[in-house]
């Protein structure tokens, strides 16, 4: 890649404002700035990218394919920069222009096409793909509308449409040579032939065209450009069948309208029949473009049969969303390309491996068998008969499972249940965290594991440093440059290194300078967006990611309310400032999540203007949560609030993109903390709460009772009370519903039994954080251990392990 300086930066931006916008450089806004030095970008990469791609086919290069509802890619323009090289470069550049970055940059929107951690992990696995000069790439949607634009309006949720691509995205190519066809609902007919082969037509089915806009993808200091492949929507320019008939004539209107929809939002409200059945509908919508599209360019660049696809590309589901990728294979191997059953199951099922990142049960993906069958006829049939061949196979094979196969059934109780599938259909099945890994076998898919134990693994998630250390962070990454050179760049286990200056005062006074001048930082941001003034010498604990119970957001805001009623009997009580932040979405419809919003937000309003409490505690909730934000809070952190009910979090990567920052994790022995733990020890983090195998107990054989809790501790009482007798909020019933869920649920991810170890291990914390040196000494280990979370390493060990591609 070309070297470029700051003086040739400049040039080439003033001549393309000069030359595109007809400005001089003293008029153009930063909009002007960032549309020309995207497209300087573009001009290093684009040549790029082509040769790449010639390389995969010259080379006949074996090639992974990442298929995901989400990729969470945020901004991409800095990314880009620091991946060519030219970060530091434009920073001055833009500098001397009389332009400040971050106000440049900001100009790009968020790239809505994710929610939370799944696609956050699929665009760091896509940088590391890149960056490790491996040939993968991703497929998604281009939702024209994210999740949603939140609002905290009287404290409550108020979701707006996302539209992202209100100003044109400079990182995009649209394809519209490479469009392909995708087919809903119609009739199928089966003929035999006279071979005694069957043979599959279909009648009047609903087509949409689906059209790629292809992203690349930018290794890191290297030559390798790779793809994500957002599929858009879009209708096909014919008239109905038979224009005379009118209710043909008005379904075809209705589906013209609902095409815009199949890429319009992302994880639309399936709490309708209609919202679910749209889900469904975008799920096929992308498995089938990509999946035509993957066999194109198997046999434009390959010359060899269909029995070679395994060798030469591997397909790897990102969770369960992406299921009905195995079925259509098998509909294109069969139908399209005259292949036999037996044929098309054994190239299939060596093409496949699926990734699990949830034990929740409502996470574990289900279709009614209706709905299936109506909307895709065919995928139906097909599913239908994987299904009969392997309880087939169970009852022939495993006679002591029979007793299982309602279990075990990929359609079972009117329902098709896709986790069941992925693993039936795929060669490698894995989980995301050690602990979450050993669930799957030994209780959530243990019977599954029973019969394919050569199939499950553990690959742990992983963070891209370069982008989560290097690019939100670049004080703290000079800082290491300057102690132990560059080399973690590329081997971002080599941050071990630092562990050398753990008793060093001088360099751990200057990771602290770091870490204070970082907090500054977001203090004024804070005060910019909200006007409130925090204190940046106060603990900055931070709890950012998905609003759900089982995150437990509300144990934290009790633990404020907590904190709060102790200042207000004793406002001299010696407390050490807090600053307490949150970031988080609630689902639309996942009413008890918006009601916790509603708490953290009331509770915020009252503690933040409480003179008597001196100022000692802050609550902030930053509406709006994405990637960019992210970037801002995350190095700022001092305490990493994980505390998800153990057994419930497969991995985290939250937790991995603090710990690289020096914050300190407050959580429990859950997902990816237990390895976070296993490195640098109990002493350098705070563990609290119940293990995963109590949890796992309590749920399977009871004995746990929330009210026994509220009956005998004063503190828990009194702040049930408080939300019960409308003492927080506006009137007595706001907060009933979170009232009722505790004690009348039984408390169902065990916020009150987890209560008092987490006020003690905030206690704790507390004490630690007075004794600086020891405090500094704690969050420079963990920084020297984050290297094992880089998303390199998880890369390699799926190279290794599953996808069996090399670098080219």
């Amino acid at each position: 890649m070309n070297r470029i300086t700051a003086e040739d930066l400049k040039a080439r931006i003033t001549t393309y404002i000069n030359t595109t916008n007809n400005l001089d450089i003293k008029e153009a806004t930063e909009e002007d700035v960032f549309y020309a030095l995207a497209n300087i970008v573009n001009e290093q990469v684009r040549p790029l990218w082509y040769k790449t791609n010639e390389r995969y086919k010259s080379k006949q290069a074996r090639q992974v394919y990442y298929l995901s509802m989400e990729f969470l890619i945020g901004r991409l323009i800095e990314s880009n920069l620091l991946n060519c090289g030219m970060l530091e470069v434009a920073n001055q550049a833009l500098q001397e222009l009389g332009f400040r970055a971050e106000d440049v940059y900001a100009v790009e929107q968020d790239a809505a096409l994710g929610n939370g951690g799944l696609g956050r992990l699929a665009a760091c696995f896509l940088d590391s793909l890149a960056s490790l000069s491996y040939p993968g790439h991703g497929y998604g949607i281009r939702y024209r509308y994210g999740l949603f634009e939140q609002r905290i309006i009287n404290g409550n949720q108020v979701e707006l449409p996302d539209y992202w691509l209100k100003k044109p995205y400079p990182w995009e190519v649209r394809k519209e040579e490479e469009a392909c066809v995708v087919q809903f609902q119609g009739e199928v007919w089966m003929h035999q032939k006279s071979d005694g082969s069957l043979e599959f037509n279909y009648e009047h089915t609903d087509k949409v065209i689906a059209v790629p806009y292809d992203i690349p993808v930018i290794g890191y200091a290297n030559e390798t450009v790779n793809t994500l492949r957002l599929w858009s929507a879009e209708p096909v320019s014919v008239e109905p069948d038979n224009s005379n008939d009118q209710e043909e004539f008005y379904h075809h209107l209705d589906f013209e309208h609902s095409i815009e929809q199949l890429s319009g939002f992302l994880y639309p409200d399936d709490s309708s029949y209609e919202g679910k059945e749209l889900r469904l509908k975008q799920q096929y919508f992308l498995v089938s473009a990509s999946v035509q599209n993957m066999l194109k360019q198997f046999k434009k660049n390959h010359r060899l049969s269909l029995k070679h696809l395994p060798e030469k590309i591997v397909i790897q589901i990102n969770d369960t969303h992406p299921s009905l990728s195995i079925p259509e294979l098998m509909r294109i191997l069969m139908d399209e390309e005259n292949l036999g059953w037996d044929e098309a199951w054994e190239i299939t099922t060596r093409v496949f491996a699926y990734t699990n990142h949830t034990t929740l049960s409502e996470a574990l993906e289900t279709w009614p068998t209706a709905m299936m069958r109506k909307l895709l006829p065919r995928i139906y049939m097909i599913i239908d008969e994987i299904n009969e061949r392997f309880c087939q196979g169970i009852w022939f094979d495993h006679e002591e499972k029979r007793d299982k196969i309602p279990e075990l059934a990929i359609i079972a109780d009117e329902q098709v249940h896709m986790t069941r599938l992925a693993i039936v259909a795929s060669f490698s099945v894995n989980g995301v965290a050690s602990i979450h890994t050993e669930i799957l076998k030994k209780k959530e898919m243990k019977d599954f594991h029973g019969l394919f134990p050569e199939r499950f693994n553990n690959k742990t998630n992983g963070i891209t440093h370069r982008r989560w250390l290097m690019q939100v962070n670049p004080k703290l990454s000079s800082l290491i440059h300057d102690m132990i050179g560059n080399q973690w760049i590329k081997r971002p286990k080599q941050l071990i290194s630092l562990l050398r200056f753990q008793h060093d005062r001088d360099v751990l006074e200057q990771f602290a300078k770091v870490k204070n001048e970082n907090k500054i930082a977001l203090a004024n941001f804070i005060h910019q967006q909200m006007g409130i003034t925090v204190d940046d010498q106060s603990i900055f604990d931070v709890q950012i990611k998905r609003l759900h119970e089982y995150k437990r957001q509300l144990l934290n805001v009790f633990h404020i309310i907590y904190l709060y009623n102790e200042l207000k009997e004793n406002p001299n009580l010696d407390m050490t400032p807090r600053t307490f932040i949150f970031g988080a979405k609630a689902a639309p419809s996942y009413h008890l999540a918006k009601e916790v919003i509603k708490l953290i937000n009331t509770v915020a309003s009252i503690v933040n203007y409480d003179k008597e409490i001196q100022g000692k505690l802050k609550v902030i909730f930053l509406e709006n949560y994405n990637v960019s934000l992210a970037e801002k809070i995350i190095p700022a952190a001092d305490i990493s609030e994980q505390i998800s009910t153990a057994s419930k979090e497969a991995s985290g990567t939250g937790n991995m993109k603090f710990m690289m920052n020096g914050a300190l994790t407050m959580g429990t022995m859950d997902g990816a903390n237990v390895e976070i733990h296993d490195l640098v020890g109990e002493e350098n983090m705070f563990i609290f709460g119940l293990r995963a195998e109590e949890v796992l107990d309590y749920y399977q054989h009871s004995g746990y009772h929330a009210r026994d809790i509220y009956n005998q501790d004063d503190r828990v009482r009194r702040i049930l009370d408080q939300l019960n007798n409308g003492e927080f909020g506006t009137h007595d019933i706001e907060f009933k519903d979170i009232y009722y869920n505790i004690l009348f649920h039984n408390d169902p991810y065990f916020v009150l039994k987890d209560f008092e170890p987490y006020i003690e291990s905030h206690e704790y914390a507390e004490s630690v954080y007075r004794d600086k040196l020891k405090w500094q000494q704690m969050s420079l280990i963990n920084i020297a251990h984050s290297g094992k979370f880089s998303s390199d390493r998880t890369i390699k060990e799926y190279v290794n392990d599953i996808w069996k591609i090399k670098p080219v």
